[in-house]
Order: structure tokens, then C-alpha cells, then sequence
């Protein structure tokens, strides 16, 4: 299986085992013995090269070498309908591009590269996925031989330009926020999703995917993996990344696509406190905003009819929208009142005002009731029946699918039980397998896979059931993720993913990779570990919470929890919680943000099962701690200390 340099760099390295033919002439024994010979393990090693000079016409190095035994061969055809010429190690087109770069391994025989490998000697080759003018071709150091002498002969070796791209990565890491657990998988993850994230950025456009027909800006999705890189510390790349979004449009979805837009604008406002972006971006998001101000011309109250998905054209007045749309002017009027336009703020108030109240009597007329609990259809004032088993139908799979859109909303009051309609109806009803939500079924075989999940759209799921504090189903989509949403080893998603092995060779993904699917791993674990919130349903975040969902056992005696420059709306944060339950307690350091003061400050400590804290003390006093480890940091400021005291929980 592919591995990953270190764990997670994107220098991916596969290992496979190929035998060499022997075959026995002349003069054979006829007492002759089967020779005993270790059979070859090719390694190959590649990566893209980061140098400046490379990175613009996608070059990518690759090295082979033997793992295993003592002689191998490598060949390399070339699929190319014009002429080529090798000469000097240099493989070039008709025009004199340059196409690939060969070390002094490699020799020219029938129209193809071939080189001999022993346990001492390998082969490396710089491959232009865009032709290279001649005046930029890399010239390899050999390590078996003297270099070559290209154009520029000064260009860096295999070995060089390996190095060039481990420091590219590490540097972009640095960068941001930084997360140390005790589970060396889920550190390896995180860093190589932001890796991955950033090599599916083109131009100034987060692309859903590379390769395949996903190679595109998609609204929703693009949003959501543009701010997880925010939340990550990288609000230089998104606001770079926002024009775009601002000014994508999809014919069917306008009113879909202005609310994630509101959105995306509210979001950056609130994380960096940048006025001056946010009337900088005005001619973009304002178009969004008079759009839902102006439109919601439909029956009921509502907004006219768009199409039911983005693959379903279908029309219906959609409860996402509807939904969304509330939410994205009540927090573009808390955003505007913030940076001291308080008119246009009123107005976009007052729109909000409107709807909400709408939105909810048509829900509340909408649901289907038959069911426990109710189910809320995406299509308001329809026919649209309750979908049961949710996945039983193409059109059902589709509601899984795009229902956590209006979950994400908070269309429902804070407490109120219609907030937990959707996500127990999903979990009740087939719609969440592992934490992450399923479409397809045995009665329907549209996606690839009888049955599949769509882990990318489960995100406001978890994140949901984070806000309402329900650290352990966040676990189980966080964990499921780990274990069913990924390749093993190389952290590639897709939108979906076989539930079971298809053949000997595994499960299918589809449209692998998938940047909002790599997003919703950074946004699980991002939350699970820092959470900058608006509780008191205004449209500002107020409170910051912090580590109120990790395992229980990454405290386990001598484990340690780190998490350093962690962005929020009220300024970075840091965070280390290291267990010394051996010795009673569990020592903390915050460094709790200084923009501005969060109206509550919680920090937790999640202890193992047997374990329970009974108080927590400063070098000033003690501080009150709930059953669950929490304890209230609202009045302190700056780097603060704390020590945790636990003890060995009595059995009931």
C-alpha cells in the first residue's frame, strides 16, 4: 500500500514485489537445484517539486530503487503522439519542449528509457506534466555518475529538490494552527489535509477535486473547505480565496448560493476583524444580499422555487434555502452593526425578522408527523413524503445528502426539541452509519456501490451535535471518518465511499481526492478541540470553549494534549492539558486570547473512565469544576496555570 514520507508529507512511496525470470541455457546439471534468490521489492518514490521554477509546469521527481534484492529493471515508455528525441538524458518534443529529464542510469533502447538497478544503485527521473521550455530543464546530480550538463546546469539534484519540498511543506504547517494528540494517526491526518487542501487550491479557487469532472468550484462545498483552512489559521489563503466564491453563480441555485456567500463573508468578519476586507468585498456579497432581501416573492412568505439539489432540477421551495437565508442576513446585520454601519445593519435585521418566524410555521405545517421523530422534508408545502429508510429511494438519499444544510442554519431556538428533528431522524431512520450520512441502498444503485457514505456531508452534523455537547456521537463520526472515510495510510476521501470491499482490491471512492471531504476532518477536529460559538442565538460569537470533546483516553497518565495558535473570533489561543494521574492531577496552560474578551471562557478536561477530577486550582485560589471537568476562565486573562486534582472515581 502507499505510504506518505514521515507520515504525511505529500511524498508518496509504494513498495511492490516483482520477480526477475531466470532462465537456464547451455550446459544445465542434471542434477540442477532451483536456485534460492530473494525476489526483488521495488521501491518508487515521488513527489512535486515545490521549487518555483518546477511547481508552474507540475514537475514531478521520481526515484526507483530495490527494497529488496540484488538486481532489478525499470522501463518507461512514452504515450506521446508525436515525435520525441533522447539525447543526453534530456527527453524532448517536436517543438524542443522538454517533457522528462533522465539520470546517468537510464539508457535509450527501442524507444524507451531502461535502467538496471542493483541493491546500491537506483534511477531518477524529473517528469514535466507541462512541457518545459528548454531554458528550464532540471539537470540531475547522479549519484551513480557525473551530472548532467543541461541549459541550466545549476538546477538542484533529486536529492535536492526532495529537500526543497519537505521544507515547503513544514514551512506552510508552521503557519498555522498546530495540534499535537497522542494518537500519531490523527496528527499525521490533519497535517496532510491542509497539505492536500492546498495542492487542490488553483489559481485563487478551491476545487472540490482534481482529475475528474470534480475539477471545479462548487459554492457550498468550496466554502467549507475555504473557512476550514481559516479556522486552521490560513485567513490570508481564504481571503484570496473568497472573490471567487463571491462571485461563482449556477444557474437554479442563486438563492442557495447567496446564502453560503453571506455566510463566508460573516464568517471571515468574525475569526479576523477585518472591516476593511469586508467593504472591500461589498460589490461582491451585496448582490447576495439584495438578492434574499428582494426575491422572497414565493407562496407562503417564502422564496420562489429552485431546483431541489444540485443534481436534482426538480423545483421546490427548499427548506435549505429558506433556512439559510434567515441565517445569512440576522449575521450580515450583526457583522454590519460591528463595523459601525448600523442602517443597512437594521434593514437586513428587519428582512431577518421576517423570515424566520415564516420559515418556521411552514416547517412546522410541512413535517410529517407519522414518523418519530418528525420528519422535515427539504421541499416546504409539497407532497414530499417521509422518506423511510431514508436511503430507499435516489430522492431520499438526495434529502440525507443536503438536509445537514439546514441543521447548520439553526433555523430552530437554541433548546427547543424541533432543533433534534433532522439529525435523529437521520440517525433513526438509516440515514448515519459510523457518524457519517449514507445514500444508495440495495433498492437503488445510482452511485458507484450498492451502498456508500458521503462523509464530506455530514459535517454540519457533527458539528451540530458538538454546539449541543454531545462529545461521544461527535467521536463517532470523527472516528468513523478515520476508519471508513479515508485510504488507508494516504488520507484520500472522495464524496463517496463503499461501505464494504467491492473485490480483493478493496473499496471504491468516488471522484477521489475531495477537498470539502478533507474539511470536514479539519472542522471535526478543529471543534472538538477549540470552539469560538454563538450560544445566546445573536449573531456573534460569545463564548470559546475549549477541549470539550477529545477522547477520554488522550489523558490517559503520561498522554499530553497541545494545541498552539489557534485562531478564533476573539484572538489566537493556546492550550496544553499533560496527564499525571499517577501523581493526582493534570496540569493545564492557557493562553487565552487578547483581542477581545469572550463573554465565556470554558476550558475541559476529559479524564479516562475511572477517573474523575475533583477540583481545579490557580496560584491565586481554586476554581468550581462541573461533573465533566469544566471549569469557568472568564475572569482570567493572559497565560494562566492550572492544576486539575483527580482521584480513582468509587463504583456506584
Amino acid at each position: 500500500e502507499p505510504t506518505l514520507a514521515e507520515g504525511w508529507l505529500p511524498i508518496a512511496e509504494i513498495r511492490y514485489r516483482h520477480i526477475s525470470p531466470v532462465q537456464s541455457e547451455g550446459a544445465v546439471p542434471l542434477t540442477q537445484v532451483r536456485p534460492q534468490r530473494t525476489p526483488e521489492m521495488y521501491r518508487l518514490e515521488a513527489f512535486a517539486s515545490t521549487d518555483p521554477a518546477f511547481a508552474a509546469h507540475g514537475v514531478t521527481f521520481v526515484k526507483f530503487d530495490l527494497a529488496q534484492g540484488t538486481a532489478g529493471t525499470i522501463t518507461v515508455t512514452v504515450d506521446d503522439r508525436t515525435a520525441v528525441t533522447f539525447a543526453n538524458g534530456t527527453l524532448t518534443n517536436e517543438k524542443g519542449e522538454v517533457l522528462a529529464v533522465f539520470d546517468s542510469a537510464w539508457k535509450w533502447e527501442r524507444q524507451r528509457a531502461t535502467a538496471k538497478l542493483t541493491s546500491t544503485k537506483g534511477a531518477t527521473f524529473a517528469l514535466a506534466t507541462k512541457p518545459l521550455p528548454a531554458a528550464v530543464t532540471p539537470a540531475l546530480s547522479q549519484p551513480n555518475g557525473p551530472a548532467l550538463s543541461g541549459p541550466q546546469a545549476l538546477v538542484p539534484d533529486y536529492a535536492a529538490q526532495r529537500a526543497i519540498c519537505v521544507a515547503t511543506w513544514r514551512s506552510l504547517l508552521a503557519g498555522g494552527m498546530s495540534v499535537v494528540t497522542p494518537e500519531p494517526l490523527v496528527n499525521d491526518a490533519w497535517r496532510h489535509l491542509i497539505a492536500q487542501n492546498f495542492e487542490l487550491i488553483s489559481g485563487h479557487r478551491m476545487h472540490y477535486s482534481a482529475g475528474n469532472q470534480y475539477n471545479q468550484l462548487y459554492e457550498a462545498e468550496g466554502s467549507d473547505a475555504a473557512l476550514a483552512l481559516m479556522t486552521w489559521g490560513y485567513a490570508h489563503d481564504t481571503r484570496r480565496l473568497l472573490e471567487p466564491l463571491l462571485d461563482f453563480t449556477r444557474k437554479g441555485l442563486e438563492q442557495h448560493q447567496a446564502g453560503f456567500k453571506l455566510a463566508d463573508i460573516c464568517r471571515y468578519y468574525w475569526q479576523t476583524r477585518d472591516a476593511d476586507a469586508v467593504r472591500a468585498l461589498r460589490p461582491r456579497w451585496e448582490k447576495a444580499a439584495r438578492l434574499l432581501v428582494e426575491t422572497r416573492t414565493g407562496p407562503h412568505g417564502l422564496f420562489p422555487p429552485e431546483r431541489y439539489a444540485g443534481d436534482i432540477s426538480t423545483p421546490a421551495q427548499s427548506v435549505n434555502v429558506n433556512a439559510n437565508a434567515w441565517r445569512a442576513l440576522r449575521d450580515l446585520s450583526a457583522v454590519l452593526a460591528e463595523i459601525g454601519e448600523p442602517a443597512e445593519a437594521a434593514r437586513y435585521a428587519a428582512a431577518a425578522r421576517e423570515i424566520r418566524p415564516t420559515v418556521l410555521a411552514a416547517i412546522a405545517h410541512s413535517a410529517r408527523r407519522e414518523t418519530t421523530p418528525p420528519f422535515v422534508p427539504i421541499a416546504l408545502h409539497s407532497d414530499e413524503p417521509a422518506h423511510d429508510p431514508i436511503i430507499r429511494s435516489r430522492i431520499g438519499s438526495y434529502w440525507n445528502i443536503i438536509i445537514g444544510y439546514t441543521i447548520g442554519s439553526g433555523i430552530f431556538p437554541p433548546g427547543s426539541v424541533e432543533e433534534s428533528w433532522i439529525p435523529r431522524y437521520q440517525e433513526q431512520h438509516g440515514g448515519i452509519f459510523m457518524g457519517m450520512v449514507r445514500s444508495g441502498g440495495d433498492e437503488f444503485n445510482f452511485w458507484t456501490g450498492s451502498e456508500r457514505v458521503n462523509p464530506l456531508y455530514g459535517t454540519r452534523y457533527t458539528l451540530d451535535t458538538l454546539r449541543r455537547d454531545d462529545p461521544e456521537r461527535a467521536l463517532v463520526s470523527f472516528y468513523g471518518m478515520l476508519a471508513q472515510g479515508f485510504t488507508r495510510n494516504t488520507f484520500v476521501s472522495g464524496e463517496g465511499a463503499a461501505l464494504t470491499p467491492v473485490d480483493a482490491d478493496g473499496r471504491i471512492f468516488y471522484c477521489p481526492p475531495n477537498s470539502a471531504a478533507n474539511a470536514h476532518f479539519l472542522s471535526m477536529l478543529r471543534a472538538m478541540l477549540v470552539q469560538d460559538t454563538d450560544l445566546d442565538d445573536d449573531g456573534r460569537p460569545e463564548t470559546l470553549r475549549l477541549l470539550f470533546a477529545t477522547p477520554k483516553r488522550w489523558l490517559a497518565d503520561g498522554q499530553a494534549i497541545t494545541v498552539e495558535r489557534a485562531p478564533t473570533a476573539f484572538g489566537e489561543v493556546s492550550v496544553t492539558l499533560t496527564a499525571h494521574l499517577a501523581a493526582g492531577e493534570i496540569r493545564a496552560e492557557v493562553s487565552l486570547p487578547a483581542r477581545q474578551n469572550p463573554t465565556r471562557t470554558l476550558l475541559r478536561a476529559r479524564v479516562p473512565d475511572g477517573w474523575r477530577i475533583t477540583k481545579c486550582l490557580t496560584p491565586t485560589g481554586e476554581l468550581p469544576t462541573d461533573p465533566r471537568g469544566t471549569v469557568d476562565l472568564t475572569a482570567l486573562r493572559g497565560q494562566v496555570s492550572l492544576r486539575f486534582q483527580v482521584v480513582r472515581a468509587t463504583a456506584p
